[in-house]
């Protein structure tokens, strides 16, 4: 259903701060002649906490005219409150999303099986593949397998986006939750392990520098060149490191700006990235021949 190298898109914007929609087309446009095979408007990375309700839905509309039914588009619906999930993901629906990406909730630190209901509601309230977006780092709760299975049942809920890094966590996921449960890898740098341990694809924050070359590791897994994944991998992690030098999606928004394809301004309360981030996200994209 969802597989590959799947891009979780910055969101556009003028340096005022304004949605400059001309380009989140022509980005969304671009991933997919890169190689892209899938879009996820309006994630975190896409600055969904700072976007109003109207710019939220307006990106995931225009992202999915621009994809046009070539690659499937997940829509960021994801809140800590399951009314307002509920409402984005009816939106979702009804602008031809193929699926939405609900991360666990933040702030509130629910329960395990407050973690049930919330998802079990929205899932019910919308008929569309779900991928509950597991990210302790920023949410502080952990989902666990246990939750998860008991989620998988449910037929809306399809996978899973892993932000964890623990790569023993797809093992025990595809016992629990069988192996048609999408899983999708939230760490660029654990993309070829992830595959390894029974994963499907990953969503990237690196793909929105480098989709061609994103693509290419998940192709090379594919076609059973385990060696040259691995080595196209190994090219991308000075380019991983830097998109994660200051918080997400700072660097990376730089990064895109640098290739012509935006500003890099992101809305408070993340500041401008420091000058020293900005050489090292310019040294990583010069090593990794995205700039000359």
């Amino acid at each position: 259903m969802f597989k590959g190298s799947i891009v979780a898109l910055i969101t556009p914007m003028r340096e005022d701060g304004s949605l400059d929609e001309p380009a989140v087309a022509r980005f969304a446009e671009w991933q997919i002649a890169q190689g892209s095979q899938g879009l996820v408007p309006a994630g975190t990375t896409g600055e969904s906490p700072t976007l109003t309700h109207a710019e939220h839905q307006r990106v995931i509309e225009i992202v999915v005219e621009a994809a046009d039914g070539r690659v499937p588009v997940i829509a960021g619906a994801g809140s800590n409150s399951t009314a307002e999930a509920i409402s984005l993901v009816s939106h979702a629906r009804r602008a031809g999303a193929d699926g939405v990406m609900v991360v666990t909730p933040y702030y509130n630190k629910p329960s395990q099986e407050g973690l049930f209901l919330h998802y079990s509601a929205i899932a019910d309230a919308a008929d569309l593949p779900l991928i509950i977006y597991n990210i302790p780092s920023r949410s502080v709760i952990d989902m666990s397998v246990e939750t998860m299975a008991r989620l998988a049942r449910h037929p809306n809920i399809v996978g899973v986006k892993d932000a964890t890094a623990n790569l023993s966590r797809p093992l025990h996921t595809r016992r629990a939750c069988g192996e048609d449960f999408v899983q999708l890898s939230g760490e660029d740098h654990t993309v070829v392990p992830f595959l390894a341990a029974g994963g499907h694809g990953c969503i990237s924050v690196t793909a929105n520098v480098a989709p061609r070359q994103c693509a290419a590791i998940h192709q090379a897994w594919t076609d059973g060149r385990v060696a040259d994944a691995i080595a196209l991998q190994d090219e991308l992690v000075v380019l991983h490191d830097a998109m994660f030098c200051e918080s997400n999606p700072g660097p990376v928004k730089f990064g895109a700006s640098l290739l012509g394809h935006t500003s890099d301004h992101c809305r408070l309360p993340l500041a401008p990235i420091s000058e020293a981030a900005r050489a090292r996200v310019r040294a990583a994209m010069t090593e990794t021949r995205l700039l000359n």
